[in-house]
């Protein structure tokens, strides 16, 4: 097998891995409320998942009173 005969820089192998660039999310509509969640995961607005509900999901606004 071939081996290199002087280090590579580490500059010239990112400009070689430039064009692997990270892809977005894939997002996918929740079931239950219709908004954008990612794929495979619990809604966070809901706390759906695949028809089930996973946990309750507690607003801002009765936390608050909760605290009070």
């Amino acid at each position: 097998m071939a081996h290199p005969k002087r280090k590579h820089s580490k500059a010239r192998g990112r400009k070689r891995r430039t064009h692997q660039k990270i892809s977005a999310p894939a997002l996918v509509e929740c079931k239950q409320c219709k908004r954008s969640k990612p794929a495979h995961m619990v809604c966070p607005f809901c706390g759906y998942y695949s028809g089930r509900e996973i946990f309750e999901v507690v607003s801002k606004e009765s936390k608050k009173k909760k605290q009070k």
